[in-house]
């Protein structure tokens, strides 16, 4: 079998991040911050060691403003959702993934308003159209570092220097970024980091957060859920630091246990490493499946300014059809549709028909790169 979905969810996962939680369930067990026994105060240590892991990961200043939710669409919900209000002004890309453009188009529904700067058809962001969309009222930039369809990766430290410059504040969607490229919160001036555990941090599903910086003015933020959080138990009002400002009901201790296990297997292996791999990978794809003809490949075709992700559509055939054939006939997983991005795939001009896509990860191989352009050749050969 080749697994090419890893832009979903990566797969396999490494060996100890099974082990971390196994471990958990077996040794731990308990609910951290609710009691003061020794299981409870041991899991209360695996929760922070997962918040160290992922400060250090990115650069943020303090572990305890690394709050943990149950995937990066709760974390853009309570960056948006937690900010934003009626009259304040958004600027966002079109090449962002559902997760945000919901969120977003919410709340334009309750009277904030939107901007979405549109990207080329490669996926490319040119900076100065955020710096021109600016208003008197813009409050936020929200970005997608890169695409989920195309893997191109939009300009954030250039996007940073401009909100930091403008007094914005900026939130970057890093689903598909985060452990696959090197992400400093410092240098590319993020105030709002999400992130998600299960792609390329290689930890388990259910899995993810928001990283808040410094110029988050929390007492006029709003958490999205409110309720126990093991401090604060004698009032009734929620409180008012983090990470509980925005942490109520139990944490998903065993899979946070697993999620640290996960970066901490990518600080061994290192970021860079993982990178260079990838690069090599996509490299081949993309020269492979661009030779063939009758493919339409979309994006860059430059391994160096995307991710490991790559789309395309083979002349004639529709991508259900296409995904259908690659896993039933050459036993090749990928994921095909619209990707729950159409703002997206208008950019790219695949709208409504999809693409389909191959998403690579570091275990992957230069075999199963030739394996599956072979097969997509065998498929497009089909259509003369």
């Amino acid at each position: 079998m080749i697994y090419f979905d890893n832009a979903a969810t990566s797969f396999p996962k490494p060996q100890n991040v099974a082990d971390a939680m196994l471990r958990y369930m077996n040794e731990i067990g308990a609910n951290p911050g609710r009691s003061g026994h020794r299981l409870a105060i041991a899991a209360g240590r695996s929760l922070y060691s997962a918040r160290e892991a992922v400060a250090d990961l990115f650069h943020a200043t303090d572990p305890l403003r690394v709050v943990f939710g149950h995937n990066i669409t709760t974390a853009l919900n309570i960056a948006l959702r937690g900010i934003l209000r009626p009259g304040n002004h958004v600027i966002t890309s079109s090449l962002e993934h559902n997760a945000m453009m919901r969120p977003l188009r919410m709340l334009q529904q309750k009277g904030i308003e939107l901007t979405v700067v549109p990207c080329t058809s490669e996926g490319v962001l040119d900076p100065r159209q955020i710096e021109l969309a600016i208003r008197p009222h813009t409050t936020m930039i929200a970005l997608n570092h890169a695409s989920n369809i195309i893997g191109t990766l939009l300009p954030i430290h250039e996007v940073g220097r401009i909100a930091r410059q403008n007094q914005l504040l900026f939130l970057v969607d890093t689903a598909q970024s985060a452990g696959a490229i090197p992400i400093d919160m410092q240098q590319a001036e993020i105030d709002l980091l999400a992130f998600t555990g299960h792609k390329a941090l290689y930890g388990p599903m259910g899995t993810g957060g928001l990283v808040f910086g410094d110029r988050i003015p929390l007492d006029r933020f709003e958490p999205i859920i409110t309720g126990g959080t093991g401090s604060k138990s004698e009032s009734e009002s929620q409180p008012d630091f983090l990470p509980d400002l925005c942490e109520s009901g139990t944490p998903n201790a065993v899979g946070l246990a697993g999620l640290e296990a996960g970066i901490r297997w990518l600080s061994e292996v290192g970021i860079e490493a993982v990178r260079a791999h990838e690069i090599a990978l996509t490299s081949a794809l993309i020269e492979r499946l661009g030779n063939i003809p009758g493919v339409q490949l979309y994006g860059t075709r430059d391994a160096n300014k995307q991710l490991a992700t790559v789309s395309f559509n083979i002349e004639g055939m529709q991508p259900s059809e296409v995904g259908l054939r690659l896993d039933e006939e050459f036993d090749i997983l990928c994921r095909v549709g619209l990707h729950c991005t159409p703002a997206s795939h208008k950019t790219i001009g695949t709208f409504p028909r999809g693409t389909v896509r191959f998403g690579l990860g570091y275990f992957n191989t230069p075999e199963e790169v030739d394996a599956a352009a072979n097969a997509v050749k065998i498929l497009a050969g089909e259509t003369k």
